[in-house]
């Protein structure tokens, strides 16, 4: 079905930036980065980049069914899929609704099987080509290492970006949220507020590549569909499938970096042994090895790491890693059905933190918080979280990112509020200089 090729590339900086920059004249783009060379101690890495463009097939579709539709797409693809959950996907594992504002307009769920696609690990990049079009490998292969790339500054202009909370308001939401915990509705919720700009005009893959340089994440993307784009810097991955094996890593507790090496390295040991971020990590590690031991086999949910420290140019995270063996039967499409939308922007209990983060939230999540990533044509797979992420709708000009943090019952409102403008800073970054 797919006719492959192995290249070896002299100069990867370089080609990496020839290769986003040509497959931005498809319709349909995926380009996932995992910045090798800034996170080299990343457990669980498969390729440094992977770029697929130009939809062969694809499906897309609301929340009602989409898990089952996506399910008979990809039983019968026996092919590489790439392409993106939505939270509200939420709605079709539980019966819950989302009925707040939504000004990009992303369809709910999003696949699509690509005619191309690069696999770049170290110096060899492994093309795939649908058979169908496999008599352009090399023509497209010279064309991307004599791709010319634009050496004047990004012709975006200045976004005016706005917040859809004022801070007063965030505050007050965050005490409704910490008084449904104090009655014991909840332990802990993520709740987020959305930045906005109207009447955007920006040039995505430039903002993407700013965005990427500054911070650098092991769960990097550039998405386009159409006139939808997504620029991502996550630092989080949602799930992995290895064969029988499953891999969740969820982030909780963020710290800010700094340029004296002495202080930098306080600031990770303050992070590790803050009692708040490291309740807030465990709670949610409990949560996944609940929803992971729905298609795990007995006695295999393990966790391997707990409460680790990673650092990332902009921050320093939390993060713990677990994991569970499944029967090599069980279909991937349950495995992620199971466990979506993750804990760590949900919340626990799962079910009553999503409630109350709709009624107290004023945006539609939409792709963020929801998944970016791939199936293989052996039903592994590989999806990150969206965060940190620009997202894009060209056609009504219309650009918005979204922040949060967990509030837990030792939350302190105004430090929630300044942790969501540390993670707002990147994007603010990109989005506000020439």
């Amino acid at each position: 079905m797919r006719t492959n090729i192995s290249k070896y590339i002299h100069n990867v900086a370089l080609f990496k930036e020839q290769l986003l920059y040509w497959s931005n004249q498809f319709r349909e783009v995926i380009v996932l980065d995992s910045n090798i060379e800034s996170n080299e101690n990343q457990l669980y890495k498969t390729y440094d980049l992977v770029v697929a463009v130009e939809a062969f097939t694809s499906i897309q579709t609301d929340y009602e069914k989409a898990f089952e539709d996506l399910y008979q797409y990809q039983s019968k693809a026996n092919d590489w899929l790439f392409g993106y959950l939505s939270y509200d996907l939420k709605n079709d594992v539980e019966h819950l609704k989302s009925q707040n504002f939504d000004g990009l307009q992303f369809p709910d769920l999003y696949f699509f099987q690509p005619k191309k696609i690069f696999l770049l690990k170290g110096n060899t990049v492994e093309i795939q080509y649908l058979n169908m079009c496999d008599d352009e490998v090399e023509s497209d292969f010279d064309e991307i290492l004599q791709f010319q790339l634009l050496q004047e500054k990004c012709q975006t202009e200045l976004v005016e970006v706005k917040q859809r909370i004022s801070k007063e308001n965030y505050i007050k939401k965050t005490e409704k949220m910490l008084s449904h915990i104090h009655r014991g509705d909840i332990y802990e919720a993520n709740f987020c507020m959305e930045f906005f700009a109207e009447d955007a005009n920006i040039q995505p893959v430039e903002i993407y590549q700013k965005l990427n340089q500054i911070s650098a994440p092991p769960f990097a993307v550039y998405f386009k569909k159409n006139q939808h784009y997504l620029l991502s810097a996550s630092p989080e991955r949602y799930l992995k499938k290895e064969d029988e094996k499953v891999i969740s890593q969820p982030i909780k507790g963020t710290a800010k970096r700094n340029l004296d090496v002495a202080l930098d390295k306080q600031h990770t040991i303050d992070l590790q042994n803050n009692p708040k971020e490291r309740s807030e990590n465990i709670m949610i590690v409990d949560l996944v090895r609940n929803d992971l031991s729905h298609t795990a086999t007995r006695g295999s949910v393990e966790v391997e790491e707990l409460c680790e420290i990673y650092s990332f140019k902009q921050v320093h995270q939390m993060i713990s890693t677990i994991v569970s063996n499944v029967e090599h039967t069980t279909s991937p499409i349950e495995i992620l059905r199971t466990t979506f939308p993750m804990g760590s922007m949900t919340g626990a209990p799962k079910i009553s933190a999503m409630q109350i983060i709709e009624e107290l939230e004023e945006t539609k999540r939409g792709l963020y918080s929801g998944a970016v990533g791939y199936f293989t044509p052996t039903g592994n797979f590989d999806f990150n979280v969206v965060i940190r992420s620009i997202l894009y709708n060209s056609e009504n000009n219309y650009l918005s990112f979204s922040v949060g943090s967990a509030i837990t019952s030792e939350a302190i409102p105004e430090m929630e509020y300044e942790e969501c403008l540390l993670k707002a800073k990147a994007m603010f970054e990109v989005l506000q200089t020439n």
